[in-house]
């Protein structure tokens, strides 16, 4: 640590000095050019050639050895096991980002200039104060199971309602593909608070006459919501809609603590990471990582396009 530290200070220093013997246009723009000298080095480093080497291993066997072409990428689209893991990714990526966006608006519209605003808000919130892995272990709790036998009380929240009710309790996350989607909750149960803080920003800075204005025209709620306030934040839901799904596909923690990807529970993330140090198969990993990389290009370049557009506007 301290010698990195000190490389840091070392290299900062030198690039101070450099800087400061060079002035005029030319100049500044070498400066510039030894300011971002250590962020491509770090980029190319950390983040370029591991990417061009997982691409690269991809192509390889599981001893990583012999070249094997995309036989690892017709696995992913021909092994029953990994045509679940899609399935399930789909599910994921699907079902999280819209209902957990449509519960933060849903949410954010009738809270917005209410006496208890505040305070509601920060109930939403809490969730996105802790990590996926201890949100994992609190459902864990929640959708736990203990056999019904004698005296044997149910310590599981849902389980124990289904006792109360009359019923036996049920092993939740064994069934497929239902264990999927309780999984699935534990993420919109995060999200949802981060859907909410944005857009509702987003509905606070609806200009105040737009308002006014279509209430004089007598507009109900469904049609000041339809025409007024989501037309408003339509941009924000898109950038919401995208980062949720981003972080979807690439949800890990939750599945991992939870099931740790079985009972058909495993999803592209999980499954590269148990290809790789779980059935040492680093060839398959590499293509799963890959597959994962092409899935997420499309939601950033949407992602920024958007962001563009509306910065345009």
């Amino acid at each position: 640590m301290l010698a990195a530290l000190l490389l840091f200070a070392a290299v900062m220093g030198l690039i101070l000095f450099i800087a400061g013997r060079f002035g005029g246009k030319r100049g500044d723009r070498i400066v510039a050019y030894l300011y971002l000298l250590p962020v491509v080095l770090m980029l190319g480093i950390g983040l370029v050639y591991p990417g061009l080497r997982t691409i690269y291993q991809s192509f390889f066997d599981a001893a990583g050895k012999a070249f094997i072409g995309f036989d690892n990428y017709g696995t992913i689209f021909s092994d029953a096991d990994q045509l679940t893991v899609l399935r399930n990714t789909v599910f994921w990526v699907v079902v999280t980002p819209f209902v957990a966006t449509a519960i933060g608006l849903v949410y954010a519209i009738l809270v917005d200039k209410s006496r208890f605003e505040s305070f509601a808000k920060t109930l939403i919130f809490l969730p996105m104060s802790i990590s996926f892995v201890a949100a994992g272990v609190i459902w864990k709790f929640v959708y736990e199971y203990r056999p019904d036998q004698g005296n044997v009380k149910q310590i599981g929240l849902i389980n124990q309602l289904i006792v109360w009710l009359g019923g036996k309790p049920v092993q939740l996350l064994i069934e497929s593909p239902l264990n999927t989607f309780l999984l699935i909750v534990v993420m919109i149960w995060v999200q949802a608070g981060f859907a909410m803080t944005i857009l509702s920003a987003a509905i606070k800075a609806i200009p105040d006459d737009i308002i006014e204005a279509a209430r004089l025209d007598g507009v109900n709620a469904w049609q000041m919501f339809r025409k007024i306030t989501l037309p408003s934040v339509q941009p924000t839901v898109v950038v919401v809609l995208t980062t949720i799904g981003i972080a979807t596909l690439k949800v890990f923690d939750i599945v991992r603590t939870m099931t740790g990807g079985n009972f058909g529970t495993s999803v592209v993330a999980n499954e590269f990471y148990r290809q790789t140090f779980n059935a040492d198969n680093q060839g398959l990993g590499a293509a799963l990582a890959t597959l994962l990389f092409v899935l997420v290009i499309p939601i950033v370049w949407y992602n920024i396009r958007s962001l563009r557009q509306s910065e345009a506007r």
